[in-house]
């Protein structure tokens, strides 16, 4: 019973701090060198995962674990981190920027955000993992408050965008962040790759091919070095702190509780994000944005919670 409280805290810490990540990320792109380069997301995608692998390497340095994740990495549950990994960074979010670059935000973030209900169908499928009708109710209410928070959200059209594509590139995020989760849970299961092992490998994986396979193709590897002269590189840094602590109570959610109710639990950042917007410099969310925040936080909760 202890080891599901502290799931569910955990969860909702998860979400807490990857709202936080989501607007100082923000932030930090709305400055020079990225304000007004086309391919700045991708830029900050890149450098936000160096940023946590970098944390990581010394986080777990300090509490002399590389051992742990060297020997983790050589078991098939490791490997199996690996395919998550790579789902979930290069493939979701590389799928979820192409998206934003063709469909915008608005669209993409309420395509996105139903990664949850496919990782809910494959954790019931290969984890054998139950929920309640009455979770699957309130994880439906949450979605919904989101697509109507997405619907709100004013953003440019995309002009010369492919709608297609940027579909293709939607439904990929949604593959690539949902099944991330069941493979983790899966592969969390041996001794060998606990939930802190298993996230270095993962911001590890992903910090290597964003860097060297995807920035070189996509033509950003010289502005990515270029940037990290400037200040908003320390401020993506700051993103990246956040976001590290995030990963780090997502993985012990999905360990403690699984994946279904972790990512029930993740699934507010979108909420904390608005209410984190409404205390640090940025756009103030209306007053639709804030009661829809309301109605995803509480949605999440008896979504996530069996009793």
């Amino acid at each position: 019973m202890k080891t599901q409280h502290g799931g569910k805290r955990y969860g909702f810490f998860s979400g807490a701090l990857w709202g936080l990540d989501t607007v100082v990320l923000a932030i930090a792109l709305a400055m020079i060198p990225f304000d007004g380069f086309g391919q700045s997301a991708l830029v900050g995608a890149v450098l936000h995962d160096v940023a946590c692998a970098v944390i990581l390497l010394g986080y777990m340095a300090i509490r002399g674990r590389l051992k742990d994740t060297w020997n983790g990495l050589r078991t098939r549950p490791g490997m199996s981190v690996v395919v998550a990994a790579l789902l979930g960074g290069p493939i979701g979010m590389s799928g979820y920027l192409i998206a934003i670059d063709n469909i915008g935000p608005g669209l993409t973030a309420n395509i996105s955000t139903f990664y949850p209900a496919l990782g809910t169908l494959l954790a019931f499928a290969l984890l054998k993992e139950r929920m309640a009708p009455r979770q699957i109710v309130a994880l439906l209410v949450a979605l919904g408050a989101i697509v109507v928070t997405g619907l709100s959200a004013t953003s440019d059209p995309v002009k010369d965008g492919n709608a297609i594509l940027g579909i293709i590139g939607a439904l990929a995020c949604v593959i690539g962040w949902g099944s991330e989760a069941v493979i983790l849970t899966w592969g969390m299961r041996d001794e060998a790759v606990d939930n802190e092992v298993a996230l270095q490998i993962r911001e590890t994986t992903s910090a290597l091919v964003y860097l060297f396979i995807v920035a070189p193709i996509a033509g950003v590897f010289g502005f990515t070095l270029h940037s990290l002269a400037h200040l908003s590189a320390g401020v993506v840094a700051l993103a990246g702190l956040a976001g590290t602590a995030s990963y780090l109570f997502y993985y012990k959610a999905l360990s403690a509780i699984g994946a279904s109710r972790g990512m029930a639990l993740n699934l507010p950042y979108s909420a904390w994000a608005l209410i984190f917007a409404l205390v640090l410099p940025g756009p103030t969310p209306t007053l639709t944005q804030v009661i829809c925040s309301v109605v995803i936080l509480v949605g999440t909760v008896p979504a996530a919670t069996s009793n």
